[in-house]
C-alpha cells in the first residue's frame, strides 16, 4: 500500500486532469478485467469522507476508477460513530494511509444549518436535525461575532465544518490514534470548488518530503 504523501499526489494529478478536461477515456476491456480482479478484494489508496451532494462525486473529480477510493459520503460530510466506524473498517483491513474530508463550496448542509441557527422552525424532521447538530458546533461561533456578507460567512462555515470533522476523525477514535501515531496515517481537509472543478488540501496537509 502506497504512503499518505504519494496518495495525495495521486489525488492532485488526477483533479488536475479533471479540471483540464484531460481525463482519460475509460477502455470497456480493462474496466471489465478490473472488475472481475477486484472481486478477490481491495486496496484503495485513499478515504473520502465527502458530502452526499450529486455534484461532487469523489472518483470523477479525482478522476479514479474501480478500486482506488473508498469512498463514503453524507450531508455535510458530517462525523457520526458509522463514519468513523467506516474509517476505521478501511485504514485497519486494507492498509490506506490518507484518509481526506471533502467539502464543497455552497453546501446545503451548512446553509441549512445557518438558516436554523438563524431562525429556528418547531417542527424540523429529527433526522435532518441530527444533521444540523453535528455541524453546529463547527458554525456557531461564526454568528456570535460580526457576520459579514452571506457568501463569506458560507466560505468560512464550509471551512471551519472540514475542520471540526478532520479533528473528531483524528482524536475521536482510539484506533485512528494509534495508526496517525505509529502507521503513518494522515487525515487532511479538502474544499471542492463547485464553481471550478478544483479541489483545494487546507488542512494538515504533509510537507513534502
Amino acid at each position: 500500500m502506497i504512503g499518505a504523501r504519494v496518495a495525495l499526489e495521486h489525488l492532485r494529478e488526477g483533479n488536475r486532469r479533471f479540471v483540464a478536461g484531460a481525463m482519460p477515456s475509460r477502455d470497456a476491456l480493462a474496466d471489465r478485467a478490473r472488475l472481475t480482479a477486484l472481486a478477490a478484494g481491495q486496496e484503495p489508496f485513499a478515504i473520502i469522507l465527502g458530502c452526499s451532494d450529486s455534484r461532487v462525486p469523489a472518483e470523477i473529480v479525482f478522476d479514479q476508477g474501480l478500486g482506488d477510493l473508498f469512498v463514503i459520503r453524507v450531508a455535510g460530510n458530517i462525523v457520526a460513530p458509522s463514519q468513523i466506524g467506516s474509517v476505521e473498517f478501511a485504514a485497519e483491513r486494507f492498509g490506506t494511509r490518507l484518509v481526506v474530508v471533502l467539502g464543497h463550496s455552497r453546501c446545503g448542509a451548512i446553509l441549512a444549518t445557518l438558516d436554523e441557527l438563524r431562525r429556528p422552525t418547531a417542527n424540523q424532521s429529527h433526522n435532518l436535525r441530527a444533521i444540523v447538530d453535528r455541524v453546529r458546533p463547527s458554525v456557531e461561533p461564526l454568528l456570535r461575532g460580526p457576520v459579514g456578507e452571506t457568501d463569506t460567512l458560507v466560505r468560512e462555515a464550509v471551512r471551519a465544518n472540514v475542520r471540526e470533522s478532520v479533528q473528531q476523525l483524528r482524536h475521536g477514535s482510539a484506533i485512528l490514534e494509534a495508526l496517525i501515531a505509529r502507521d503513518g496515517l494522515v487525515v487532511v481537509g479538502a474544499e471542492y470548488a463547485l464553481e471550478t472543478g478544483v479541489v483545494d488540501f487546507f488542512d494538515g496537509v504533509p510537507d513534502a518530503p
